[in-house]
């Protein structure tokens, strides 16, 4: 799944979520279940998420809509092999991008 977000410091919880075409309530929820996801709170409580949380959140989306990990079983891979699974998650997020392009490519054909 590629993730088209704007160059900015932080991301507003709507944006992060119509980015990845989920509701923002399963961002606040994975939010409590993974560490990883730290984002900033500012006084009213409003969430505004870095891009290294936004690479995490891409992580997680993959490990558990994708390809079907429960949570207790992404927690648990990401622990261990979080090293692997992130460098084959690069791997596969280069190979859609390049694979988009041959299509675009193809279809100007």
């Amino acid at each position: 799944m590629q993730i088209e977000l704007p160059n900015k410091r932080y991301y507003s919880i709507g944006e992060v979520a119509k980015a990845f075409k989920v509701n923002a309530s399963l961002i606040r929820f994975w939010e409590k279940e993974f560490d990883v996801i730290k984002p900033k709170k500012n006084a009213k409580g409003n969430r505004k998420f870095t891009p290294e949380d936004i690479k995490n959140l891409e992580l997680i989306y993959h490990l558990v809509k994708e390809r079907g990990f429960t949570l207790e079983g992404a927690k648990t891979h990401l622990k261990e092999e979080k090293q692997k699974t992130l460098s084959n998650y690069d791997i596969v997020r280069k190979l859609e991008g390049v694979k988009k392009s041959l299509l675009n490519l193809k279809n100007q054909l």
